[in-house]
């Protein structure tokens, strides 16, 4: 396929995608098209009224010229004419007063239907993301994501109320000049009409030229985002090795591009919008020079020739404001196109057609000649069997690269295997649902995320069927009550951004209090009490044990103090399993898992962990 023919095909797709978004107000743009055709109407209809006086008064003037009244007769007559001039004065503001208030009716009906095609387009992003597999985010920018649902739909609204209404509206008033100048004269009309294929050709150019440009804009734009999230989340890091004139020589170079390529754009519709208004001035040109070659001759009158005037003047108008839209349309087609890309991202975890419901679980977890990759080809994960049996505590050691958070990754299937099967339960993980896997695994991983939001609403994490009670009994039950206790606001109290305010030790507490209030049958823990003070972390094996008890626990170990009471112990090496068996055993065999003991305790150093 051609470059051509692709553009044509995401062009047809852009414009499918957002009438099927319009698709259910269909009613409110029949309502908004009858009130675009009244005010047409409405418009048409006055230079009628300036053709009509025009033409009675010229009539009278020649019937004066030629025949002579008597001063009162004259009277008479400028009387009629006063009263006929108030009277079409009248109607004329009758007509403008009734386009006002067609006009108000149709922007006001537009904005709300254009908000809500918005909202419901704004609505799907953020739940089409929310399907999304980790790898897809691991692999774009949040910066560029956020701008999806936040600059990109803005810019599409922008074209549903200030421009697809409109483009109708004019498409009407151009059409209806056209047949009423063709009425009242065919020859004056086309002469007029050479104009048109000007007015095609020009914008056909400004259309596929600055098409190009608007999706370079919309790309910078969003990279400029992605590097401003990046940057205010790692500020600290910045501060700490005193980077901030770097980054903001690399901001100042990002936005210089961007400030660029609004300067080529704005220059190319520089040299468009001038056009309409060259041409209009040629039509008059036109009107002026042949129009009154055809009055001289008596072919045509004084008031066409006005009517004809007024009809320029508005068949030029929708073509300046539509070349004034042409910015406009051309954003929010490039919006459109990237929001549309990112809508047919198929999510790569769903459920199988055949996929069960399972309410909870027993515990039973089963690895078989599992193969996994993140890149085609580079093995993470090499024929790895193991078997974790209902209620059993096993650790995973081994040094960084060995594949112990990827086996934590395929059990909650954020990821799918290449080869092999992992069983829960003795059912595929593949065939049961998503949201059931999810719901009954909890995962406490090192570095715990905390939303924006109060106490309460970060550990029921907006689940309306876990009770304040309920929230309050989890606290209490991992020791995370007392601290919170001692927050103003108890468990009113507003977190910030990522519980910037809190210590590692509080937020890991409020993570197993989350853990709890949503009832797991099985826990994956990262480490849970790395670098945390001493007199927190017992307060925090505390509370995973009573968290682990009677759970399926898999732990993944940083420090090999807290896994020596293991059930099982496996050693990864290299994405294998190289040991497998008690903390006692494995010392006893002299292996990997013994140098790494070695290692950590008599010289004081942990293995770096993936």
């Amino acid at each position: 396929m051609s470059k051509k023919q692709d553009n044509a095909v995401v062009n047809r797709h852009v414009v499918r995608r957002l009438l099927k978004y319009g698709k259910p107000y269909i009613g409110w743009f029949l309502l908004i098209l009858l009130i675009i055709i009244g005010t047409v109407r409405l418009e048409l209809w006055q230079p009628e009224l300036i053709e009509r006086a025009s033409n009675e008064y010229v009539e009278k003037y020649i019937s004066i010229s030629n025949e002579g009244f008597s001063i009162a007769e004259l009277k008479n007559m400028r009387h009629d004419d006063l009263m006929g001039v108030l009277k079409l004065g009248g109607l004329y503001l009758i007509s403008v007063a009734l386009t006002f208030a067609l006009t108000y009716a149709q922007a006001a009906l537009l904005a709300m239907v254009g908000q809500k095609i918005v909202y419901n387009m704004r609505t799907d992003i953020f739940n089409h993301l929310s399907k999304l597999h980790i790898g897809f985010f691991n692999d774009n920018p949040i910066g560029r994501l956020v701008t999806r649902v936040t600059n990109d739909c803005e810019t599409v609204l922008e074209m549903f109320t200030s421009v697809v209404v409109t483009m109708v509206s004019n498409i009407f008033i151009l059409v209806g000049v056209m047949k009423a100048m063709l009425d009242r004269h065919v020859g004056l009309s086309l002469a007029i009409f050479i104009v048109i294929p000007f007015t095609v050709v020009s914008t056909f150019v400004f259309t596929k030229i600055t098409r190009k440009m608007y999706r370079a804009i919309r790309a910078k734009v969003s990279e400029l985002n992605a590097f401003v999230a990046e940057h205010v989340s790692g500020m600290k890091v910045v501060q700490i090795f005193t980077a901030e004139e770097d980054t903001q020589r690399e901001f100042e170079e990002q936005s210089e591009e961007l400030r660029k390529a609004h300067i080529k754009q704005l220059m190319c519709h520089a040299i468009y919008s001038p056009i309409s208004y060259i041409l209009n001035i040629a039509s008059m040109a036109i009107l002026l020079a042949y129009g009154g070659s055809l009055a001289m001759a008596g072919v045509v009158s004084i008031g066409t020739l006005l009517a004809f005037q007024r009809y320029i003047t508005k068949f030029f108008h929708p073509i300046q404001e539509m070349a004034e839209n042409f910015n406009v349309i051309q954003s929010a087609a490039a919006a459109a196109e990237r929001i549309f890309w990112l809508m047919d991202t198929e999510p790569a975890i769903t459920d199988a057609e055949d996929a069960v419901h399972m309410e909870s679980f027993k515990g039973h977890i089963e690895f078989k000649n599992v193969w996994f990759a993140y890149r085609e080809g580079e093995w993470v994960l090499r024929d790895v069997s193991f078997e974790v049996k209902p209620g059993q505590r096993v650790a995973f050691v081994g040094a960084t690269g060995a594949g112990k958070t990827t086996i934590q990754n395929l059990i909650c299937r954020y990821y799918d295997i290449q080869q092999g099967q992992i069983l829960i339960d003795g059912v595929d993980v593949r065939k049961i649902k998503v949201a059931d896997l999810r719901k009954n695994i909890g995962q406490m991983l090192q570095d715990v995320f905390l939303f924006a939001g109060d106490i309460k609403s970060n550990i029921r994490l907006n689940d309306t069927s876990i009770s304040d009670e309920a929230v309050v009994e989890a606290a209490k039950y991992v020791n995370a009550h007392p601290f919170i206790s001692n927050l103003e606001g108890g468990y009113d109290h507003q977190v910030i951004e990522r519980g910037a305010a809190f210590s590692a030790g509080q937020r890991q507490l409020l993570s197993f209090a989350r853990t709890l209030a949503f009832q797991p049958s099985v826990l994956i823990l990262d480490e849970a009490t790395a670098n945390i003070d001493t007199e927190t972390e017992a307060l925090i094996q505390d509370a995973l044990g009573k968290l682990m008890e009677g759970r399926t626990t898999i732990i993944v170990a940083h420090r090999l103090s807290t896994i020596q009471n293991c059930d099982k112990i496996i050693v990864m090496h290299k994405g294998e399993i190289r040991e497998e068996g008690s903390h006692q055993e494995l010392l006893a065999q002299g292996g990997l898992y013994y140098k790494l003991y070695k290692l950590q305790y008599e010289h004081g150093t942990e293995p770096v962990e993936a």
